[in-house]
């Protein structure tokens, strides 16, 4: 029963990665961040039995860089790359993880030598509302 449950959500994951990226032009597939750095959008993840939508950034230079020189990075990557890619597909979901990452990382994999920051938010009126853990 498990497996029925896996094969569509992971069907999904790979059709909205390919929907995603086709509805965004080439030079926004390399993204300049407001701390400066450079990420690229590398895997989105719908989960529709919990509404959520994570949109997983590879950011190489964050393994240099302390947490609250790229803070801002988070929201404004939620606000001007999540939300307007799900408006794009007509999609609708309540929350929003975002995350950087020094290394392309399976979803839920661990390594103790990767640099990762997550942050969650609420979609409300349209906007990207920071969600603490």
């Amino acid at each position: 029963m498990e497996e029925t449950r896996q094969y569509p959500a992971l069907m999904m994951r790979a059709a909205t990665l390919i929907i995603l990226l086709a509805a965004m032009p080439v030079a926004a597939q390399q993204i300049t961040a407001p701390s400066g750095q450079m990420v690229t959008l590398f895997d989105v993840v719908l989960e529709p039995d919990t509404n959520l939508a994570r949109f997983r950034f590879l950011a190489p230079e964050i393994a240099e860089r302390a947490f609250d020189t790229v803070q801002g990075d988070l929201p404004w990557l939620c606000a001007n790359v999540a939300l307007p890619a799900l408006a794009a597909n007509d999609w609708t979901v309540d929350q929003v993880i975002v995350s950087l990452s020094d290394r392309e990382l399976e979803l839920g994999a661990t390594d103790p030598e990767a640099v990762q920051f997550f942050e969650g938010y609420s979609i409300t009126d349209g906007a990207c509302v920071w969600e603490p853990y």
